[in-house]
């Protein structure tokens, strides 16, 4: 599978993921490619994306452009969240911000209790001094400099800022700031507890494709702990996006190249299988790619 055994005792089993396959991070993840691996998941996982309700929106302004000029958000309800789920979630967000996400210049994730925001959602950038709220894990208002001077995660990811006149924030209807990415979460509206049961996810970023990626593997991660999964509607200066986007990717596969590249001699029929263990769909030549799949770039992958 891929995945080397490091160790296994009573109390857990520890396994080595590789970068290429964020999708394997969270423990949910993991088991949904191995049934399919083992042969004990049969279907090729799909998940229902709800329409955007009413205000399940965020406007892209300008402002952003030159900083951290893209986004994609979800919301994900029917959650019941305790302190492990929490701890898995937080754990997949760093060990994407850190693979994917690397180390947060490429891909920065926040996750927010949806009973705290008032929707519609901005994503934008404003001078440094405008910038004031309470970081998390903080008790006092600080200014965005203040945080990058004073907050570990300001010193730890200033540098990602640097040499820019604005910050990108998110705020919400009532002008709340969310988060300024790829720093920090406000303590007042950015902190998941048992009690939250719907969450908005955004991330923000340099690579609109990346940050699609990151997501989908965000809203089936969760998904698969029982959440229901809504998609945004992102309105962009001069464009509509509407994420989480979940459909398959399709590529071509070539039997001759495969059989060549290997050094084997497989028949159609044994491709299928070999494929559909790894969680691919074949049809017609054809694979269709989970959406969560960040590693499928070209058919040697395949």
């Amino acid at each position: 599978f891929g995945t080397p055994l490091e160790s296994i005792t009573e109390e857990e089993i520890e396994v080595e993921v590789f970068p290429n396959r964020p999708d394997l991070i969270s423990l949910q993840g993991f088991i949904r490619s191995f049934k399919t691996f083992l042969g004990k998941s049969k279907e090729f996982k799909q998940y229902q994306v709800n329409k955007p309700k009413e205000n399940y929106e965020v406007t892209i302004e300008k402002s952003v452009k030159e900083v951290r000029p893209f986004t994609t958000c979800a919301i994900v309800s029917n959650l019941e969240l305790n302190d492990t789920k929490i701890k898995q979630i937080i754990d997949l967000q760093e060990k994407l911000h850190f693979t994917i996400g690397r180390n947060r210049k490429k891909v920065a994730i926040g996750i927010y209790p949806l009973e705290k925001i008032k929707l519609p959602i901005k994503y934008h950038a404003l001078p440094p001094e405008k910038i004031k709220f309470i970081p998390l894990e903080e008790t006092k208002e600080l200014t965005a400099q203040q945080i990058l001077n004073r907050h570990p995660k300001g010193k730890d990811f200033a540098h990602l800022l640097k040499n820019h006149d604005l910050f990108p924030i998110f705020s919400d209807a009532k002008g709340k700031i969310l988060s300024m990415p790829p720093i920090i979460n406000s303590e007042e509206t950015g902190k998941v507890t048992a009690q939250t049961k719907e969450i908005f996810i955004e991330c923000s970023g340099t690579h609109l494709l990346t940050l699609e990626k990151t997501l989908n593997i965000i809203v089936t991660t969760l998904a698969d702990m029982g959440g229901k999964i809504y998609a945004m509607t992102l309105n962009y200066e001069k464009e509509k996006i509407i994420t989480p986007n979940l459909s398959p990717e399709r590529m071509k596969i070539s039997l001759e190249n495969t059989n060549k590249l290997l050094g084997l001699n497989l028949n159609e029929k044994q491709i299928k299988v070999f494929l559909e263990k790894m969680g691919y769909e074949y049809k017609n030549k054809t694979v269709e790619i989970p959406a969560w799949r960040t590693d499928i770039l070209q058919e040697v992958d395949l």
